[in-house]
């Protein structure tokens, strides 16, 4: 996959994600999330696209807040902040309307102009230290 597909594809994944449009079209059948160093791990277009409407729309009234965008041949890795306010239990922590802005980082590898595995490196302490 050149590097042209790949940016083509994670351009418009980015699009469709912060405009909360249909941004599972960009997933493989078998697309996978990991969340780094929590041992979380999703196979699949449905509940891969279900945790990030979930995070999202859900447990959050949020946007990611693009930084950097770095693109290679068939990868891609992102440096974005977590921006928006909790509306829903988190992490055991009921709704408290609060503003969170975590950074955090995903790695992209894609696969005929799908991304295939997505690899999240996020702070989830900031997350606990900004809600209470």
């Amino acid at each position: 996959m050149s590097v042209e597909a790949t940016s083509g594809t994670m351009r418009s994944y980015l699009d469709a994600l912060t405009a909360r449009g249909d941004f599972a079209d960009y997933f493989t059948d078998d697309v996978s999330w990991t969340m780094v160093g929590s041992g979380q791990h999703l196979e699949g277009r449905g509940p891969v696209r279900d945790f990030l409407t979930w995070m999202h729309t859900q447990a959050f009234d949020a946007h990611p807040k693009v930084t950097t965008l770095v693109v290679g041949d068939g990868h891609a890795a992102l440096e974005a902040e977590f921006v928006g306010s909790h509306t829903s239990e988190f992490l055991g922590i009921p709704a408290t309307g609060r503003s969170v802005q975590v950074p955090y980082c995903v790695v992209y590898d894609l696969r005929e102009d799908k991304i295939a595995a997505l690899r999240a490196y996020i702070p989830m302490d900031l997350f606990t230290q900004q809600l209470k």
